[in-house]
């Protein structure tokens, strides 16, 4: 039987994620932005900032740029720090190119388990 690890799906961290990158970044992005730096278009970007809007990630608007909620403030930043963790786990722990451990990293955050990223989390940590 498969398990369901997270309610939040890959896509919605991966965007939730990229907006918070870019309001970092750039004051003034937009969707096309979005779509640009994902690869895919401005139509997917709209239907899912739309959803991610209904859900109560992201203020947004069409045509205006996407502010993350308090909601989708946390859920971007424990996405976020995932990311760096593993990644850094990667490359210091398994000695993996910056490359193989952002693909890893990117593929990872979103279906590793609390108990597992901890213990991740732990090992990176105790190094520092």
């Amino acid at each position: 039987m498969r398990k369901t690890y997270e309610n939040n799906s890959a896509s919605k961290e991966d965007y939730l994620e990229l907006i918070y990158e870019l309001s970092q970044d750039n004051a003034n992005f937009k969707a096309v932005d979005i779509a640009n730096k994902m690869n895919i278009s401005r139509a997917s970007v709209s239907e899912a900032l739309k959803k991610l809007s209904e859900q109560g990630y992201i203020v947004y608007e069409k045509y205006k740029q996407a502010a993350l909620t308090a909601k989708g403030l946390e859920t971007a930043k424990k996405v976020l720090n995932k990311h760096n963790v593993l990644c850094k786990f990667f490359k210091e722990y398994l000695n993996l190119s910056e490359e193989e451990a952002q693909i890893n990293a990117c593929r990872i955050e979103h279906v590793i388990t609390e108990t597992a990223f901890q213990k991740i989390q732990d090992i990176v940590n105790k190094k520092a």
